[in-house]
């Protein structure tokens, strides 16, 4: 294997990394922000109005997206693998 070949196996894997923790981040953020929103409109200080809300969108994300994630996953592991077995074998 050479440098070449680790630097495209380090971009793949941050591109993978992006795509397994953009959209629950993206949500966690959205929910967040209409929280606080709703908070600064009714005056309502409460912390745990601001911590419930954005775990049962993150769970419903994971719920929604995990078959998703597990494909991206089990895809990016199959080709470092693939790509351990033909450096070994050279």
């Amino acid at each position: 294997m050479t440098e070449g070949d680790l630097a495209v196996l380090m971009r793949e894997a941050m591109w993978v990394s992006l795509r397994l923790g953009g959209p629950p981040l993206a949500v966690a953020l959205a929910v967040g922000l209409l929280v606080s929103l709703l908070q600064a409109i009714t005056q309502i200080n409460e912390a745990t109005l601001a911590f419930v809300p954005k775990a049962l969108a993150l769970a419903l994300t994971m719920l929604l997206l995990g078959p998703f994630m597990l494909s991206t996953l089990t895809q990016f592991t199959h080709i470092v693998f693939d790509r351990l077995v033909v450096a070994g074998g050279s």
